[in-house]
C-alpha cells in the first residue's frame, strides 16, 4: 500500500492529464478552476486505495477514481450556488467569479465528463460500475433535496438528518470504495463491506464538517465559520439544541435579523452549554469504529488495513 499523500499525487497528475478542451473558454475554464482548487480528493484515493487492497494495480482504477472526483465537484458547483456560498477552499466561488449561469452549465458539463471517465477501461466492469455510480448520484440528488426541505422545517428529528447525510454526503464515499474494490473484480461482499466501510467514514466525516463550521478555524477550514448558524442549516448541532435548549433562545434566533457575530456566538453559547460539541465527537467516534468494524469482513492484508484504520481515525480530529 500507498501512502495517503502517494495516492494524491496519482490522481493530481491525472487531473492535470485531462484533456479538456480549450473552446469555449467560458463552459471548461470553471472546470479548470475548480479541479486546480485541489480539496481533500479522499474519494479518489479511497477507490485506489481499495483496489490496491484487494492485490490490483491502483490505475486499474484511476479512470473511475478521477470519474468519482469529477463528479463530486461538480456537486460542489451546484451546491455553491443554492447555499449562495461566496468562497470554497479559500477561493471565491465560481458563481461569485463568474456567474450562476455559468456555474450551473460547467457543473452539467462536469457531471457528463465524469460518466465518460467512467466508462474508460471499464471493459466487463461497465454496466456494474454505472449501475452503482448512477445509483449513487440519485441517492445525492435525494440527500440534497432533503436537505432543502429541511430549510423550512424546524422539526427535522436526528434520524432524518443522519438519513439526509447519508445519502447526500456518506453514499459517494462508499461509492469511491466500492467502485475500486469492483475495479479490482472482487466478490460482490466484499465490494459491499467497502461501500459500508466508506458510508460510515462519511457520517463521521459531514459531522466533522458539522463541527468545524462553527468551531473551526476559517484560516484551516477554507470558508467562513458561522456560515451554518446563519443560514438557520438543520446541522446535527442545530437540531439537537432546538430539542434540548429550553429558553428558546436558539429558536428565537432562526430568521432574526440579528447581526452576524453576535447571532453566531449566542448560538455558539446554547451548544457549549448544551456539551454539544463535547457529544457530537462521541457520535463521530463511534461512526468511525463502526466503519473500522467494517475492515474485519475484508481479505485485506495488514498495511492495507492500517492504511484505512488510519484514514478513518484522521477524519475524526481533522481540522479542514
Amino acid at each position: 500500500m500507498k501512502e495517503f499523500d502517494e495516492y494524491i499525487s496519482i490522481v493530481n497528475k491525472a487531473i492535470e492529464n485531462l484533456k479538456l478542451p480549450a473552446n469555449p473558454a467560458g463552459l471548461y475554464d470553471p472546470i479548470r478552476y475548480t479541479l486546480e482548487c485541489g480539496g481533500k480528493r479522499l474519494r479518489p484515493v479511497l477507490a485506489l486505495a481499495a483496489c490496491e487492497a484487494m492485490g490490483k494495480d491502483p490505475m486499474t482504477a484511476i479512470h473511475q477514481a478521477v470519474a468519482i472526483e469529477m463528479f463530486h465537484n461538480f456537486t460542489l458547483l451546484h451546491d455553491d450556488v443554492m447555499d449562495n456560498a461566496d468562497v470554497r477552499r479559500g477561493r471565491p466561488t465560481v458563481h461569485r467569479k463568474w456567474d450562476e449561469e455559468t456555474a450551473i452549465l460547467s457543473g452539467d458539463a462536469m457531471l457528463t465528463t465524469s460518466t465518460m471517465l467512467l466508462a474508460i477501461k471499464a471493459g466487463e466492469n461497465l454496466a456494474s460500475a454505472l449501475d452503482l455510480f448512477n445509483g449513487t448520484a440519485m441517492n445525492i440528488y435525494e440527500g440534497q433535496q432533503l436537505d432543502m426541505d429541511f430549510e423550512k422545517r424546524l422539526d427535522v428529528s436526528i434520524e432524518e438528518y443522519m438519513e439526509m447525510i447519508r445519502l447526500k454526503t456518506s453514499v459517494l464515499l462508499g461509492c469511491a470504495c466500492g467502485m475500486g474494490a469492483l475495479m479490482a473484480q472482487t466478490p460482490f461482499e466484499t465490494q459491499l463491506q467497502f461501500f459500508n466501510y466508506g458510508v460510515n467514514l462519511g457520517l463521521a466525516f459531514q459531522l466533522q464538517d458539522d463541527y468545524l463550521d462553527t468551531y473551526g478555524d476559517p484560516k484551516t477550514f477554507g470558508k467562513a465559520i458561522g456560515g451554518d448558524i446563519l443560514n438557520d442549516k438543520k446541522t446535527w448541532l442545530l437540531i439537537m439544541a432546538l430539542k434540548e435548549d429550553q429558553t428558546g433562545e436558539v429558536r428565537n434566533l432562526i430568521g432574526s435579523d440579528v447581526p452576524a457575530e453576535e447571532k453566531i456566538n449566542k448560538v455558539r453559547a446554547v451548544y457549549d452549554r448544551l456539551g454539544l460539541p463535547e457529544r457530537i465527537h462521541e457520535l463521530i467516534r463511534a461512526y468511525i469504529d463502526t466503519a473500522i468494524s467494517c475492515l474485519d469482513q475484508l481479505p485485506i492484508p495488514p498495511d492495507a488495513r492500517a492504511f484505512f484504520i488510519d484514514l478513518a481515525l484522521k477524519s475524526a480530529t481533522r481540522n479542514k
